[in-house]
C-alpha cells in the first residue's frame, strides 16, 4: 500500500509563494509517478506537475509552467511543489498522487490510484 501524507498550504497574498510537501511511502521497489493535482470548487481536478522516482523525469501543465516547480528529495521519500507568483485563480485544494510507472501521456487524475488527503491553498488579491 502506498501512503501519501501532505503538509503545507495555507493562505497567501497574490504574488506570494508557498511550498507543499508530500511524504511518500511505497512498499516495494520500482518506479513510481508522483504528481500534484488541484481542484477548485465546481471545477474538475487538474493535473499540475509530475516527477518519476527513477530518472526524475518532470512534466508540467501549461497553466503552471514557469511558476510552479516539482521536486523530490534524494531519498525519494518526499515530493514537493514550490509555487511562486501565486494568483487568486490558484485557489484550490491541492493533492499529491502516485501510480506505478509508466506515467502515461498526460496528467490524468483517473490514472492515479493513490492520493494524499489534500491541502487548501487560498490566494487573496
Amino acid at each position: 500500500q502506498v501512503d501519501l501524507v501532505q503538509s503545507g498550504g495555507g493562505s497567501v497574498q497574490a504574488g506570494g509563494s508557498l511550498r507543499l510537501s508530500c511524504r511518500v511511502s511505497v512498499p516495494s521497489r520500482g518506479t513510481y509517478c508522483l504528481a500534484w493535482f488541484r481542484q477548485a470548487p465546481g471545477k474538475e481536478r487538474e493535473g499540475l506537475a509530475r516527477i518519476t522516482t527513477g530518472a526524475g523525469t518532470i512534466e508540467y501543465a501549461d497553466s503552471v509552467k514557469g511558476r510552479f516547480t516539482i521536486s523530490q528529495d534524494a531519498a525519494k521519500n518526499w515530493v514537493y511543489l514550490h509555487m511562486n507568483n501565486l494568483e487568486p485563480e490558484d485557489t484550490a485544494r491541492y493533492y499529491c498522487a502516485a501510480k506505478r510507472w509508466p506515467c502515461g501521456a498526460a496528467l490524468n487524475p483517473a490514472a492515479y490510484n493513490y492520493w494524499g488527503q489534500g491541502t487548501q491553498v487560498t490566494v487573496s488579491g
